[in-house]
């Protein structure tokens, strides 16, 4: 059996996939890939479904060696640089990892999240119809773990190591404000503190994980106190405890919560603001139902096209090619040195 080795990681690495749907009644967080947008790119490269679980990087890499075959590997997200024996490979491009061969994944120089999908997926038995890991609960992962090493991952037997593709579109986040809809509680604020919310910039604190990003600046002001019966929460809720700096809920959030919720961030911007790194500002801008809807379809439409996005890696030299790629990273003024 074709399987990765793990010879090193960060700590926080792990198996992700579409997150386990379905559960929050008896109190289990979905879970699932920070940025699905990425993994859903890393796996086209591969030739998998989008929602196939692949190995979720946090701020730093890993190293693995394929053992028992060759196989299709494809790194997708936050900037990190992917070499095979020292190898420097293009970013989001597939590449066949041979037998014996070690895929070195570096750390994050932006973004935070990275993806790393192999063909066919991984032989791992899901818990509760995901492999996603919650570590919490502890469930998913790889025996309820996440990654470390001498692990050793199996992946599917059947999978073929395909020719490898390149993916020539820009996923990297603009500086656009992150779209919200209001409420469900914004009648717990003050007209000036909604004000406040949607105009002023916010910043990303270094209390940020999987379960929720915390964020300093202005004091948003209650009006009718800071705690509530407590009510489900969905990924994207922003709460405003009684410290008055919102907390946006993510992934691995609780299902249930007693703070009043000013706004949720769409899901078609989940994605981009997970990347954002600690010290990162944030604007956000509220929308209606229409706009959240079309964003979201527009979404859809984006993952289901991707395999069709896909260029097969060329190594000629022919005036469309050398058109198509980015040959200067930069240009120096030789009178200056």
């Amino acid at each position: 059996m074709i399987s990765l080795e793990v010879k090193a990681c960060g700590p926080m690495t792990s198996l992700q996939d579409h997150g386990r749907a379905g559960y929050q009644r008896f109190g289990v967080s979905p879970s699932g890939a920070m940025d699905f947008r990425s993994l859903a790119a890393a796996n086209a490269l591969v030739g998998n479904p989008p929602d196939t679980a692949g190995i979720e990087f946090v701020n730093l890499g890993g190293a693995f060696t394929c053992a028992g075959g060759d196989l299709g590997i494809a790194l997708v997200g936050a900037e990190c640089a992917l070499t095979i024996d020292g190898a420097q490979i293009p970013a989001q491009t597939s590449v066949i990892l041979k037998e014996g061969q070690t895929a070195q994944v570096g750390h994050a120089r932006s973004g935070t999240f990275a993806y790393l999908a192999v063909a066919g997926g991984f032989s791992v038995e899901p818990q509760l119809g995901s492999l996603s890991f919650h570590l919490r609960s502890r469930l998913g992962g790889l025996n309820g773990s996440p990654l470390k090493a001498g692990d050793r991952l199996p992946c599917d037997a059947g999978a073929q190591a395909g020719e490898p593709m390149h993916l020539p579109l820009d996923l990297r986040g603009g500086e656009d404000p992150i779209r919200v809809m209001l409420g469900p509680q914004d009648d717990y604020f003050t007209p000036d503190a909604i004000e406040t919310f949607l105009s002023e910039e916010f910043t990303v604190s270094p209390q940020a994980d999987r379960m929720g990003f915390q964020l300093t600046g202005p004091r948003i002001e209650h009006a009718k106190g800071f705690n509530i019966v407590s009510d489900g929460i969905v990924t994207g809720h922003i709460q405003i405890p009684g410290s008055g700096h919102p907390i946006v809920l993510m992934r691995d959030r609780q299902t249930a919560g007693g703070y009043p919720k000013i706004a949720t961030v769409i899901g078609a911007d989940l994605d981009r603001f997970a990347q954002l790194r600690p010290g990162s500002p944030v604007r956000f801008r509220a929308v209606d139902r229409a706009e959240a809807v079309a964003a979201a379809r527009a979404y859809r439409d984006w993952i289901a096209a991707l395999p069709e996005a896909l260029m097969p890696v060329r190594f000629d030299l022919t005036t469309e090619h050398l058109l198509s790629v980015n040959l200067i990273g930069g240009a120096v003024d030789a009178l200056s040195r």
